[in-house]
């Protein structure tokens, strides 16, 4: 059994998450700012789908991605040469939360439902969640979306309508999360995309613990430069891996 949360935002120990589903924390409550901060910053997602109460997760193990050990590939790299994407940052969040709520195959489902795109749209409006879009031709072709607390990065979904748009974003995510003095991105699931990306996974104590110490800090809530990720110079002579 699982706590029913109601009242104020106050999370059970994560001790006490299941094994079985990994991480099903407690349901109830509510998807408000003052609940959605409490939660992100103990390391806890809201996950839920149609018709269900809301869920609240922390996984054990989690994965995460340093920002200096993301991967980039080199067939992506050439791709970041030939910039094929215009790229922007917080000009169209709630194209880029719709995007990701698409069923990725005919009449599949989604957990990106109306409600979740109500709460982080006002997470938005806040500073707190960001978008980063890749655009041809006036077109929104591909990006994600996540929440940023201090020096932590909480991804929480990617879409792609052309080939490698959301490799390409999260690679301009990670190149500046660094530059901003970010220390991690959480990738919340195990995937093997992100693996293959330099993502890795780290017991759940270890990550509360570096969300202790680094989401008090850092950067202010506010919405991002549009251009700042526009800016990034991928040519050889720029940087190494």
């Amino acid at each position: 059994m699982i706590p029913w949360l109601r009242g104020e935002p106050a999370f059970p120990p994560l001790a006490s998450a299941l094994a079985e589903p990994n991480g099903l924390l407690a349901a109830g409550g509510e998807l408000g700012p003052p609940w959605l901060l409490a939660a992100y910053r103990r390391g806890i997602f809201p996950w839920f789908g149609e018709g269900e109460p809301i869920l609240w997760w922390s996984p054990d193990p989690r994965l995460v991605l340093v920002p200096d050990e993301l991967r980039i590939h080199r067939s992506l790299r050439r791709t970041l040469r030939r910039r094929p994407f215009e790229l922007r940052l917080d000009t169209e969040f709630e194209g880029v939360m719709a995007a990701c709520a698409a069923p990725r195959e005919p009449g599949g489902a989604t957990w990106i439902l109306p409600e979740m795109q109500r709460a982080y749209g006002r997470m938005h409006e806040l500073g707190y969640a960001h978008s980063v879009e890749c655009w041809r031709e006036g077109r929104l072709v591909g990006g994600l979306y996540g929440m940023a607390l201090g020096r932590v990065f909480f991804g929480e979904s990617m879409f792609s309508r052309e080939t490698d748009a959301s490799k390409v974003a999260l690679a301009h995510l990670g190149r500046l999360l660094h530059d901003w003095g970010f220390r991690l991105i959480d990738c919340q699931m195990t995937t093997p995309h992100l693996l293959s990306m330099g993502a890795r996974e780290i017991p759940r104590a270890l990550f509360s613990g570096a969300l202790a110490r680094w989401t008090g800090e850092g950067r202010a809530p506010g919405r991002w430069p549009a251009d700042a990720a526009a800016a990034l110079d991928w040519s050889p002579a720029a940087r190494a891996d």
